[in-house]
């Protein structure tokens, strides 16, 4: 019941405040059309004239303004509008106007040189109404006359009338003055009368005071007619129109819950006794159930487990099979580009002997250091198989994308020459550090660079771009290939989908699906697309690693 008598208070509060708002808003409108008349060059005209002829000039009652005020008024709603010396003296107004009105306060703070504003009854009509003071100034400055607007509260109260929830708004002597309920009108709660300037004997009725009582913490209240609750009463100050606005949430729905659950309370009482027999019976057997049920959890956990350890060794296995069978594709090219050094060696050495032997010495030297580069050549060729070769499970780490790229094209020359492929490769001017496995990072690109050249086999034009690049925050590689394209791209990175031509090459359509793997585990992305030149064009998408203290 708390919560709900907490709710039903912030709502009331809301619907306070919209109310509010809403009166507030529409008071202010008139108070800026109070003002605008005050700015009329005819009114400022005809408060001038009076300022500084004064009475000797004669009747200073302007017809014509008197019309354009009654027009201002009929615009904006209002009941009428005057033009008042500050000595009380009419200058326009209503044609049933008198030649003298009293100075009220709201007059008094125009004379001042502020905007008034006020609120009574009239005594002769009856009628609620609000009346805005704005001060006509000279153009040398002073005020020389007084705009007085008066609207009828109803107009600006008929907005709320449809509102479930009671709106009154007190003044300063406790008479709820405006509302959307009609038996609250000019009623008050204190026993003293209030202002009799504002209010005529006889205007307020007094308001029956409200029954209270303690509920979860709050006050509730019920009372008469409109206010008859329960409800909850919410307040908000208004210092704008210097009134207080009040609103009676009610709190029926909420009372009804409450004894609405007291008796399912009751009643669920009276039933739980039946059921708790019933449930105690089978609380043996659920307690077995669930035994049973935790070990066959326990044991698909442990099958799920197991399954899933198989499925990372299955992984690693198969890149590392994708690595072997590449080196297998290229074992014919690699002992190519072994037996040749090996055969330059061995006529080297026998010509470095007869050299020496006719003492050639000099000849003899520049031989023996031909057969140490082409020793230093064939180190490179196996040490780069061997790395690449190797199982790599350490974290991403710095590598030079640059210096993979050419590991992979001296892997690969042999394969390159034999296929008389034309290669665009040119280092980037910046330093290319990425975030990667080195070992890792170059089964992608060798993957990548063999593709493009089995895709260019029998092509009349055969020729590989290699580039790197900036994009953002990312070091981007290409890999472009004048081949036939990818005949669907949507379906490159699937397991076992080829994209290569029957008949050009054996394999086992992973490759792609390997490289797409061990990309994303750098934190990096690859993407195949045919360009629009023809061919296939991969991108690899890398985080660049930041730099290392000291470095520029």
């Amino acid at each position: 019941m708390r919560e709900g008598l907490a709710r039903i208070e912030v709502q009331g509060a809301s619907d306070l405040r919209l109310a509010s708002d809403r009166l507030v808003a529409a008071l202010l409108q008139f108070r800026e059309v109070a003002v605008l008349a005050a700015d009329h060059p005819d009114v400022v005209a005809l408060a001038q004239s009076f300022a500084q002829e004064g009475r000797a000039g004669g009747a200073w009652r302007d017809e014509a303004v008197s019309l354009t005020l009654q027009r201002l008024a009929d615009h904006a709603g209002a009941r009428d509008i005057w033009l008042i010396a500050p000595d009380g003296a009419v200058l326009a107004g209503p044609p049933d106007a008198p030649a003298h009105v009293d100075i009220s306060r709201a007059l008094t703070r125009a004379v001042q040189g502020a905007t008034g504003s006020d609120h009574f009854v009239d005594p002769a009509t009856g009628q609620r109404l609000f009346t805005f003071a704005a001060p006509v100034f000279a153009p040398e400055g002073g005020v020389i006359a007084i705009v007085r607007l008066r609207l009828r509260a109803g107009d600006v109260e008929a907005e709320g009338r449809g509102n479930p929830v009671p709106v009154w708004f007190t003044d300063r002597d406790g008479v709820s003055f405006l509302t959307n309920r009609t038996d609250l009108v000019l009623t008050s709660e204190r026993a003293t009368h209030p202002d009799p300037q504002s209010y005529p004997a006889g205007a307020i009725a007094p308001r029956a005071p409200w029954v209270t009582r303690q509920l979860a913490g709050r006050l509730v209240i019920s009372g008469h007619g409109s206010l008859i609750g329960p409800g909850l009463e919410v307040t908000r100050a208004l210092p704008v129109i210097d009134m207080t606005g009040h609103a009676l949430a009610l709190a029926d729905p909420v009372l009804r819950s409450a004894r609405l659950a007291a008796l399912s309370t009751a009643a669920g009482i009276l039933a739980l006794g039946a059921v708790l027999l019933a449930l105690w019976e089978r609380r043996r057997a659920l307690a077995l159930a669930n035994a049973a049920l935790e070990m066959r959890v326990a044991a698909r956990t442990a099958e799920l487990s197991a399954a899933n350890e198989e499925l990372r060794r299955t992984q690693a296995e198969l890149v590392q099979a994708g690595k072997l069978s590449a080196l297998g594709q290229m074992s014919a090219g690699i002992s190519h580009e072994l037996n040749q050094p090996l055969m330059a060696i061995s006529s080297y050495a026998e010509n470095a002997e007869l050299l020496l032997e006719r003492g050639r010495t000099q000849e003899a030297g520049e031989t023996l250091g031909r057969i140490a580069a082409m020793a230093h050549r064939m180190g490179r060729i196996i040490r780069n198989l061997r790395a690449f070769a190797r199982q790599e499970s350490e974290p991403a780490r710095r590598v030079g994308l640059a210096a993979v790229v050419e590991s992979a094209l001296e892997m690969l020359d042999a394969r390159i020459k034999q296929g008389e492929v034309s290669v665009q490769w040119q280092r980037p001017d910046f330093p290319a550090i990425v975030m990667g496995g080195e070992v890792r990072l170059s089964q992608v690109v060798l993957n990548l660079i063999s593709n493009a050249l089995d895709a260019m086999e029998g092509a009349p034009l055969r020729r590989l771009s290699i580039a790197i690049s900036r994009a953002e925050d990312r070091i981007r590689l290409t890999v472009a290939d004048t081949g036939p394209g990818i005949a669907d791209p949507t379906r490159i990175f699937d397991p076992f989908y080829s994209t290569k031509e029957v008949g050009s090459a054996e394999g086992l359509g992973l490759g792609l699906s390997i490289s797409y793997g061990l990309v994303q585990g750098f934190g990096g992305s690859l993407r195949g697309e045919n360009a629009a030149t023809g061919g296939a064009v991969f991108s690899v998408d890398l985080r660049e690693a930041p730099q290392r203290e000291g470095s520029l």
